[in-house]
């Protein structure tokens, strides 16, 4: 671990160069973020690393809850004072006015980008310093990992090219869904975005729930332009079932789960643990309409809606009864 000290808010002179500051005293703490979370939480803080990692990535002031929570899972509070006392200064002087409070889109990755590995200690240590050259010349062993990325997928794809007979299969045996029915049978594995029906310039992607009420990500519909990351890949689980995989250029690899408690139960929040996340049978939409599917959680009678059957921008997505909403509907698209 570095000196601390090393890192001062003083110097910053807007919020660019406080975040900078942030991302410097991160280095020197030696800590990923996975443990400066689980650091946070030891001190009786609330610091979700899906939140640290925004934070970081932007040039916007954080809150000032994240920003005393980081410098003390760091290892330097005793200046958490310093620190709040350097943000409103410069919030005060007009850089950065607004905080770290509302998502603004990210610069879009090359297309040619494959998913990052699941978060690991060592590539989170180096993962700001990497992401901080914005454009730089990928390494010939970047490039290697990236050929060797697309070599797995193209395996998958070819492996699931053949017909897949969808099974209407575990806790849901109901006769009258579509699927049981044999009406329409799908395979839509693979990236993909996962749009609405009727509001396709949306996608379901990484945000924050509109009232503030849960510090990580949590899935909501936001522009597709402007919301590039996470990359989604449904990933086939058997029976007809998938998992909703989000693949994040920095936290790595995290699947939909529904959250059963806390301030935004029944959202959908992305989690490491794949092997607990929720399964999700997609069949064809009551609305008919081609290509269009609703996600039913199992087990149970339940889909994927949205908040206040909305599909408005922002609007978070929800597990709700099942019923013929248009809400219920979402157009998955080959990516």
């Amino acid at each position: 671990m570095g000196n601390l000290r090393e890192s001062s808010p003083y110097a910053a002179e807007d919020a660019a160069g406080f975040v900078e500051s942030m991302r410097r005293l991160k280095e020197l703490s030696g800590m990923t973020y996975r443990e400066l979370e689980e650091q946070a939480g030891r001190n009786g803080d609330v610091l979700a690393r899906s939140t640290l990692a925004d934070v970081l990535r932007r040039d916007r002031l954080p809150r000032p809850d994240v920003l005393a929570a980081f410098v003390r899972a760091c290892g330097d509070g005793q200046r958490v004072g310093d620190w709040l006392d350097a943000r409103e200064r410069i919030a005060e002087g007009g850089a950065g006015r607004g905080g770290g409070t509302s998502r603004t889109p990210s610069p879009a990755p090359s297309a040619a980008a494959s998913p990052p590995a699941p978060r690991g200690d060592h590539e989170e240590v180096s993962a700001v310093g990497q992401d901080r050259e914005a454009g730089a010349a990928r390494t010939p062993r970047r490039r290697r990992q990236i050929l060797l990325a697309l070599a797995a997928v193209a395996l998958l794809l070819v492996a699931g090219a053949g017909v897949r007979a969808w099974q209407s299969g575990g806790e849901d045996t109901r006769d009258d869904t579509p699927v049981a029915r044999g009406e329409q049978r799908a395979s839509v594995d693979g990236w993909v975005t996962i749009r609405p029906a009727g509001r396709t310039g949306l996608c379901l992607t990484d945000g924050r729930d509109r009232h503030g009420a849960y510090g990580s990500a949590v899935a909501v519909h936001l522009p597709c332009a402007g919301a590039p990351v996470p990359r989604t890949y449904l990933e086939p689980a058997g029976a007809g079932l998938y998992r909703v995989q989000w693949h994040h250029p920095e936290l790595g690899k995290g699947c939909l789960t529904v959250m059963d408690t806390g301030p935004v139960k029944g959202m959908l929040e992305p989690r490491d643990d794949c092997a607990g996340a929720t399964l999700f049978r997609l069949e064809p939409a009551p609305s008919g309409a081609p290509g269009a599917y609703r996600f039913r959680t199992v087990p149970g009678a339940r889909c994927v809606g949205t908040a206040d059957d909305s599909v408005a921008e922002g609007v978070e997505a929800v597990q709700e009864p099942c019923a013929d909403s248009p809400d219920q509907s979402f157009v998955v698209r080959p990516d």
